[in-house]
């Protein structure tokens, strides 16, 4: 083993990215963070490897590609290659992967094709018909009883009904041994997420998995039987080991790196992370990955960040702004890595304003800048120290690397970090405990001075050291300040290793202080968001105009409106059709409207369709709506047209 990497081996993936948009801040999240990780790993000597990439299959996939008239392959190609796409994206970001799979790669299409047929051969994949809910964005079955008021669990879309034929993996076969993973081990973290995956998964009972589809076509083909493709999340998945090598000579360190030390992931993908992938691993009698983390979402107003909804946060501007390395540090340092946090631009702002201009930045210009005034170049005559002026200081900075690695080796970035800004706290307050402009008034007190700067300096060491995996180009600038001193992991663990003649280099603020008013108001003209293009719905069949006419059109006045117990989506309305007998419609619009701003609105009902039960109650018609995307409205007409006029 090489003295480098003594430390051993270290893989660490972060979810390949499935490229049906363009990228927000939000993406950026969890492979700064898997950066950051894969960073610190290599400081403290392990020989890493960090595999990111794209998830390129699926149906959705298929559907753009044909909305904007292009194949499904040149698709992808745009988004991942394409300018201001995934890997540019990356490099802006300063992403250090070391590897960057495509699963349109020829070597991972032909791995995953014996993958799925080892699964078959051994009996837990078999030929069924499949009927049941499928929601397209998230490329997720599910059964009636997961469906959250109707849609999608996951991210709250409608869901289609979906029966074909179809393979199925025997999911259930493995129930009980992967409860016990994630019961008695530290495979998932964090620990509330095992709780989540047991009681709404396992425990109602797991039912086999549809991993097949002939309704679309781009997909990994299923090489002995043709129709069917392999469902994106076995081909997702597998990403893991056959950018290794797994069923291919493309790569040969599968054994070296396998298995993985942690897959970082959001919470939206944890249960096909920590329930179906340990399951097909124990399928094919394959070592399970050490641990999963699935941490929460960044979100924007307190809504996850979503295209659809406007709302998306662009990095090429906030990079341009602020610099990259203030927005990996902003991401990681205001929000606790497992949990959700909520992105605005004031909070970044400030963050960039309190920690990096007030605290980082001004101790860095000011330590290098008297150091330079009070003794030029070169720093000299260093005393020694002095155990009550500079034990505080020193003892602190002594033990600072063994707290941050406390706090890293959790994935607790936030806390990793608050140790680093203790120190650097503690150092502002030294100098104004110290002041070195009063010492340098008196020439006998100049060795004294020189001590007082020589701490410093050597805090500054350390501390940037150990922000190199969160600020990489920051902490080479920090090293270049201070005359390229040593910043190897074992060297921040020694306070006094800094020479005591240390030359210095002067250099701009490393973070000028924002105005933040007027960056407000420069980012809002900038970063609203367009409105968001929303497909159209797909048209209906042409129908006689005999049929059209049996449809009885009436306006009707909102008398009340109200939610209706135990559901999310229903609106209960009592409406004034001109029959002098109020008529109860519900209608599943709660998400768009509170029913108060309702009341007295004048709208159109189908008032001859049959009545049906819905949530215990009855629902004589059905009232108008546009629908275009996620978003449904009201049709609302002029409030001096009677309650009861036909629409002709």
């Amino acid at each position: 083993m090489c003295e480098k990497c003594s430390k051993g081996k270290f893989y660490i993936t972060t979810p390949i990215y499935y490229p049906s948009a363009r990228l927000h801040i939000g993406h950026a999240y969890c492979t700064v963070a898997t950066d950051t990780m894969a960073r610190y790993k290599r400081l403290q000597g392990y020989d890493v490897m960090f595999l990111t990439g794209t998830d390129e299959h699926g149906q959705k996939i298929e559907d753009k590609a044909e909305a904007a008239g292009v194949t499904p392959q040149q698709f992808v190609d745009e988004i991942v290659t394409g300018p201001k796409g995934v890997q540019d994206l990356w490099k802006l970001m300063n992403i250090s992967y070391d590897r960057f799979i495509r699963t349109t790669d020829d070597y991972h299409v032909a791995a995953i094709q014996k993958i799925f047929r080892k699964m078959y051969d051994n009996g837990d994949i078999y030929k069924g018909t499949y009927k049941g809910k499928y929601c397209k964005p998230c490329e997720s079955f599910w059964t009636e009883s997961q469906l959250k008021d109707g849609k999608c669990p996951d991210c709250g879309r409608e869901v289609q009904d979906a029966e074909e034929e179809a393979y199925f993996f025997r999911l259930s076969k493995y129930a009980g041994r992967v409860r016990d993973l994630l019961m008695n081990t530290d495979y998932l973290e964090p620990r509330s997420r095992v709780n989540e995956m047991v009681s709404n998964f396992i425990d109602p009972g797991l039912e086999d998995l549809c991993v097949s589809r002939t309704s679309f076509t781009w997909g990994v083909p299923v090489d002995f039987d043709p129709g069917h493709v392999v469902y994106v999340w076995i081909d997702a998945l597998f990403n893991y080991m056959t950018a290794l090598g797994f069923e291919n000579d493309r790569y040969h360190d599968l054994d070296k790196y396998w298995p993985a030390d942690v897959h970082f992931v959001g919470k939206e993908i944890v249960r096909f992370h920590s329930i179906i992938w340990p399951a097909m691993l124990m399928s094919l009698n394959l070592p399970l990955p050490k641990k999963v983390y699935g941490h929460g979402w960044l979100n924007f107003n307190g809504e996850k960040m979503s295209k659809s909804r406007g709302n998306v946060v662009d990095p090429y501007i906030l990079a341009e702004r602020f610099g990259v390395d203030a927005l990996r540090f902003f991401l990681l340092r205001t929000f606790p890595f497992g949990s959700d946090g909520n992105f605005t631009n004031e909070l970044l702002i400030n963050t960039i304003n309190v920690d990096l201009a007030n605290d980082l930045g001004n101790l860095v210009s000011r330590t290098v800048a008297m150091a330079q005034k009070y003794f030029g170049e070169k720093l000299s005559d260093v005393q020694e120290a002095d155990e009550a002026l500079d034990a505080p200081l020193i003892d602190m900075v002594s033990t600072l690397r063994d707290r941050y690695e406390a706090q890293m080796d959790k994935f607790a970035f936030q806390n990793g970090l608050g140790e680093i800004f203790k120190v650097i706290a503690r150092a502002n307050k030294y100098i104004d405990e110290n002041a070195p402009w009063v010492l340098a008034k008196d020439e006998a007190k100049k060795p004294r001075l020189a001590r007082v700067l020589y701490n410093l300096l050597e805090t500054i060491r350390i501390c940037g050291g150990l922000l190199t995996p969160f600020m990489p180009d920051t902490a080479a600038e920090i090293q270049k300040r201070l005359g390229g001193a040593a910043m190897d992991w074992d060297s921040l663990a020694q306070f006094g290793v800094l020479a005591r003649d240390v030359v210095t280099v002067a250099g701009p603020a490393l973070f000028p202080r924002i105005d933040v008013e007027k960056e407000l108001q420069a980012l809002e003209a900038m970063n609203k968001p367009a409105e968001p293009e929303l497909p159209l719905a797909e048209a209906k069949p042409e129908i006689a105009f005999d049929d059209f006419e049996k449809v009885d059109m009436t306006v009707v006045k909102v008398l009340t409106c109200e939610n209706v117990k135990k559901s999310e989506k229903l609106l209960k309305f009592t409406l004034d059709d001109g029959t002098g007998t109020p008529r109860i419609i519900l209608s599943g619009i709660a998400k768009y409207y509170k029913p108060e701003e309702l009341v007295g609105k004048t709208l159109v009902a189908v008032t001859n369709l049959a009545p049906r039960k819905m949530m215990g109650q009855m629902s004589c018609g059905m009232l108008l709506s546009a629908e275009r995307g996620d978003q449904l409205k009201l049709v609302m007409v002029d409030d001096s047209i009677p309650a009861g006029a036909r629409l002709v």
